[in-house]
């Protein structure tokens, strides 16, 4: 214990007692490193919190609609819940769909003996469904990829945080002519901070991304789905 009580006090006097400490002595640079990091968290932490609410309203907005589409027993009632429901990917989708129809063939929708469409009519009519999931996916998608550059960018900028405090570390060794504990620790505290600290930005954003991007390839599946039911519904009305 005798010989190791130097070396304790050399660390308590070296390293400081409280994070914000560390924050506080750091370099200007390494302070710049660390409030770039701050600002990126909170961007990424907003844009988390807006798409979350986004995927909550369309998740229940998506399924009260499709539930009365699914009791709707013609095009023409599915026609109606679509003007009484809130605007929503699905009903987009089916708007973008009818339209399409009437404009292959002008007043189909209110004559449904009218001749059905050709072949090359209903693969039209499958690729404007494709077209327009393809378009609320990325309008869901919007802000997204940044999660992505957040999560990949932020360890290297906290590993420039850290490759300037052992730089700091070693001038401080060179320019006081000892390595003891008192004049390495502070710099090696420093860039260990701003490590940490990237890291805490990086998580999140990396978990935020995967479990967005999980929720548009549901999206995305479910929409095409419904694509598949609107075609389905024309061709037992013999539309199509």
């Amino acid at each position: 214990m005798t010989v190791l009580a130097p070396v304790m006090a050399q660390i308590g006097g070296a390293i400081p007692t409280a994070p914000i400490d560390m924050i506080t002595h750091a370099s200007l640079v390494t302070q710049i490193v660390l409030g770039l990091l701050v600002v990126l968290s909170l961007v990424s932490w907003a844009i988390m919190l807006a798409k979350w609410w986004e995927f909550r309203r369309t998740d229940r907005v998506g399924r009260t609609f499709t539930r009365e589409f699914a009791r709707a027993p013609a095009l023409d009632t599915a026609t109606g819940i679509v003007r009484r429901s809130p605007s929503s990917p699905f009903t987009r989708v089916f708007s973008r769909a009818v339209n399409f129809f009437a404009e292959m063939k002008p007043g189909a929708l209110r004559d449904a003996t009218s001749s059905p469409l050709s072949g090359s009519q209903v693969e039209a009519l499958r690729l404007v469904l494709d077209s327009e999931t393809s378009e609320e996916r990325d309008r869901l998608s919007h802000f997204i990829p940044w999660l992505a550059t957040i999560g990949s960018v932020s360890p290297l900028i906290g590993l420039f945080g850290t490759v300037l405090g052992v730089i700091d570390a070693f001038m401080g060794i060179a320019t006081k002519g000892s390595g003891n504990l008192s004049a390495v620790a502070p710099g090696v505290a420093e860039a260990l901070t701003a490590t940490a600290a990237a890291l805490a930005v990086a998580i999140p954003a990396v978990f935020g991304y995967n479990i967005f991007a999980a929720r548009l390839n549901r999206l995305e599946n479910e929409l095409e789905g419904f694509g598949t039911e609107i075609i389905a519904m024309m061709v037992r009305e013999g539309r199509i």
